[in-house]
């Protein structure tokens, strides 16, 4: 803005433009209230886009339980789970950028627009205070002029009028001297108001001049300045409205780094192998499927200590058996002599009764000292509580909390289950340990300083901690027990090859692999079961059930209870059928009608087995 003035360019500038310059300032500032709105808006979308990226982080997040638990070992959801923490942190460089436009703009031109317009205000006061005041001037100055004009003119009349009356020889001397006396007055008025109009003129000249050369270009310059810094200061924020975000910058390359890493370190070999790990079940591979000759009739081998002996095996119809793969079982009965038979030695008969004529073969203290050597495999899987649910986890995963033992689970996934909960109880054991440290630590600064406190308040809480602390040892002892078990039961490579070996060795004369495997004993043997369906077949419900065939008739010597599960109890005298006889184990499968069956202890019984009997026989 040019601070030079003519005198006239001063007065149109003051007259015409001064509230054209009000008008721009004004809207100077209204364009700061503006790009301040929009920097507010701009720091409200940074916000709800932070927000909105934080909510979306946290929906993904896992939840804290075991399956999410599980998936972390995988490569892939740590890689996830490090993009949603990354995204976390790229979120909250959104919500600095929001902040510093907020704390560096928005407040900042809060504060300035106030200090803006109270600049203002005072400009254009003083410029209309010297506007005032100037006009005043003006007004004072024409008013002498025109009094002085006014004067000038009275005395010229009163002159005129002495002349008139000086020249009427009719009028009077006095009258003459009156009008002289008039037109003297008149003229000096006229002369006192030429001298206070020549004052006025020439202070309103130095007034005007002090107005229009100094007192209007400083409060222009003022106006200019302030126009100059709320421009400058316009761009101050613009540059710092972009800083803003290269500050963050670096942090959120950092975050996308993070990202690019986390995608880069996912192993798909290593999450194939967790998998193989977290599911291996520890079952050992069966055996190779044996030739069956139909050729020539099938004998049972002779055995003295089973009552299977007075049964003679049958010839099976060609194209009808097959081998059957355990656990794929298709008949229910056959499942559940293997899931609920007892696995605990059978009672002794009462001692003021004499034992039973089949108690002596049968005794449980001299069980059969061979057995084949799948069944023993069998033996090692089975667990001392079966459940019905044991099989069916197989396929379709272990639903529901399960036993104490964990004995639902294959061997492998057992063994882990057990090794974690000792690793757990170990833990807790820990921390019981350290809190009696602390607390016997406070105990001995009591006794060291009574006015502490009561050392003997300290003694519940120990001996609570210590009877915890034996729980805690005692189950640790207990699962410790069971993963033992496990372990002793799980077979190796070694043990494979060797089982494998016993197999090929077996005489052709008896019975094969696959017919071993169409039946379950109670403790893992095999028997065979004539034209039986033969298809590998393994739903949820086993729709497919067979009922065993009898194989003779029993009559109870003893009441027995049949508490245990996979049992059955009987009254003195009882007379039963006998669908599965003793393997050694001392228990007896025996049947009262259609639905109610299982096993009783052999001494308990007299068994009468029928020459031509059709269902199982054992191969022993």
């Amino acid at each position: 803005m040019n601070t030079e003035f003519s005198l006239n360019s001063c007065v149109w500038l003051s007259a015409d433009q001064f509230d054209n310059l009000e008008k721009h300032t004004q809207w100077g500032i209204e364009f700061v209230e503006k790009y301040a709105k929009f920097v507010k808006e701009r720091s409200e979308i940074e916000t709800n886009y932070a927000k909105q990226i934080r909510n979306l982080s946290k929906k993904y997040q896992p939840k804290k339980n075991s399956r999410e638990e599980e998936e972390s070992k995988y490569s892939f959801c740590r890689a996830f789970l490090t993009t949603l923490n990354e995204l976390n942190d790229y979120a909250g460089q959104h919500e600095v950028i929001a902040e510093n436009l907020t704390s560096q703009i928005i407040v900042e031109l809060s504060r300035y627009l106030q200090e803006l317009k109270t600049e203002r205000k005072s400009h254009f006061h003083d410029g209309r205070k010297a506007q005032q005041y100037i006009e005043s001037s003006w007004k004072q100055m024409e008013s002498c002029k025109r009094k002085f004009e006014r004067d000038c003119k009275e005395a010229e009349r009163a002159q005129q009028y002495f002349e008139k009356m000086d020249a009427d020889i009719n009028v009077t001397k006095a009258d003459v001297e009156k009008a002289r006396q008039q037109a003297q007055m008149r003229h000096q008025m006229a002369s006192d108001s030429k001298n206070d109009y020549s004052s006025y003129l020439q202070k309103f000249n130095q007034e005007q001049n002090e107005h229009y050369y100094t007192i209007i270009p400083n409060i222009f310059q003022k106006l200019q300045d302030m126009e100059e810094k709320r421009i400058e200061r316009i761009g101050v924020c613009m540059k710092t409205f972009a800083d803003v975000d290269r500050q963050v910058l670096p942090i959120v390359g950092k975050c996308l780094d993070g990202m690019t890493t986390a995608a880069e370190s996912i192993e798909p070999k290593t999450d194939s192998k967790q998998v193989v790990e977290s599911y291996k079940s520890g079952f050992e591979p069966p055996g190779d499927v044996e030739f069956e000759d139909y050729g020539q009739a099938m004998k049972r081998t002779a055995s003295e200590t089973s009552l299977s002996n007075s049964r003679e095996s049958k010839e099976k119809p060609a194209g009808k058996s097959k081998g059957k793969l355990w656990p794929f079982i298709k008949n229910k009965n056959k499942l559940m002599s293997l899931l609920t038979s007892p696995h605990q030695p059978p009672p002794a008969p009462p001692a003021s009764s004499p034992p039973s004529p089949s108690a002596v073969p049968n005794d449980p203290q001299s069980p059969k000292q061979h057995k084949e050597p799948l069944s023993h495999r069998l033996n090692d899987f089975m667990t001392s509580k079966p459940k019905m649910h044991c099989l069916r986890s197989l396929r379709r995963g272990v639903s529901g909390s399960g036993p104490e033992d964990f004995s639902h689970l294959p061997p492998e996934q057992r063994r882990k289950k057990l090794q974690g909960k000792i690793d757990e109880l170990n833990k807790d054991i820990q921390k019981e340990m350290d809190q009696r440290d602390a607390l016997t630590k406070m105990k001995d600064v009591y006794i060291k300083n009574p006015q502490m406190g009561d050392p003997a308040s300290v003694d519940p809480r120990l001996t609570e901690i210590g009877q915890n602390i034996e729980k805690l040892r005692f189950e640790v002892q207990k699962f410790e027990g069971w993963l033992a078990e496990v372990e002793e039961r799980m077979p190796s490579k070694s043990d494979t090859h060797r089982r494998s070996g016993l197999y090929e060795t077996q005489n052709n004369t008896t019975v094969s692999n696959s017919c071993a495997q169409d039946r379950e004993s109670p403790d893992g043997s095999y028997t065979e079961e004539q034209n039986s369906e033969t298809q590998v077949k393994f739903d949820d419900e086993f729709d497919d059930e067979e009922t065993l065939p009898t194989i003779g008739t029993c009559k109870a010597l003893y009441p027995f209870e049949g508490h245990n599960e996979g049992t059955i109890s009987v009254a003195e005298g009882e007379l039963l059928y006998v669908i599965e006889d003793d393997k050694g184990d001392g228990w007896t499968r025996v049947r009262r009608n259609e639905d109610e069956e299982g096993y009783v202890p052999t001494s308990y019984i007299e068994v009468f087995l029928e020459t031509n009997a059709k269902g199982a026989m054992t191969y022993i």
